[in-house]
């Protein structure tokens, strides 16, 4: 049986501005892949309530799960909670679990929990809080969709408590070996030694250094013995 599948939405102009440098994603594909979760595809929309409902209701039918990341804050910007909502036809108000959490968190800081911090409270109609023990926030799965913070340290915490809940298929494993030639002259043994093993991913990844050309060939596959197998034959057709 094949692996189940993921895609990430990471959601904020800041990101496509260039203004802060997403961190989740790498984050996440890690997790996922020790999980035995293919992430498969990750998309980056704009705050724009059209380009978010549209998203997550196309990668919701394509994949089996999918992880969102940003737009989950006080501000008038964060408006990933409502869309998603809109995506199910879900109506979405401030729900008394999620509001308890934040007046418990608050309460503590002595500060008050305002009108712009009770927007994080707002939960969609039959979704499922997702803890955040960060910051009290919660973030929310519906249907197979789990919204999460933006704020790398928020959503590692939030999906540390996901992970254990989904069921995963065989780890990926990963071997590499370093490569001092250029890709144009690796390019034929490579394309042979991958076409003798359709099942591994055998991927080839260039670099510079000290003037020198070489490449980083990684071999990745759920079966030990193909990947043990694909990368002695690796070394000897590039011995060090």
């Amino acid at each position: 049986m094949p692996n189940p599948t993921a895609a990430m939405l990471v959601i904020g102009d800041e990101i496509l501005s260039g203004r802060t440098r997403d961190a989740n994603m790498n984050h996440l594909a890690k997790e996922l892949t020790s999980h035995g979760i293919a992430l498969t595809e990750v998309r980056v929309v704009s705050d724009d309530a059209e380009a978010i409902t549209k998203a997550v209701q196309a990668l919701s039918a394509a994949y089996d799960h999918v992880f969102t990341s940003g737009g989950i804050g006080p501000t008038h910007d964060d408006i990933t909670a409502e869309n998603v909502a809109r995506a199910f036809d879900r109506p979405i108000s401030v729900r008394d679990d999620a509001r308890a959490a934040l007046q418990s968190h608050y309460d503590r800081q002595g500060l008050e929990l305002n009108e712009a911090r009770l927007r994080m409270a707002r939960i969609p109609d039959g979704a499922t809080l997702i803890d955040n023990p960060i910051s009290a926030a919660p973030g929310f799965l519906i249907e197979n969709v789990y919204v999460m913070a933006g704020v790398p340290s928020i959503f590692n915490a939030m999906l540390a408590g996901v992970l254990p809940t989904l069921t995963g298929g065989a780890p990926v494993l990963s071997q590499s070996l370093q490569v001092f030639r250029g890709e144009g002259d690796i390019a034929g043994p490579l394309g042979d030694l991958a076409a003798r093993y359709p099942d591994l991913s055998i991927g080839s990844y260039p670099f510079q250094r000290d003037g020198v050309f070489g490449a980083q060939i990684v071999v990745r596959g759920q079966d030990g013995a193909q990947v043990d197998a694909a990368m002695a034959e690796l070394n000897r057709t590039f011995p060090a």
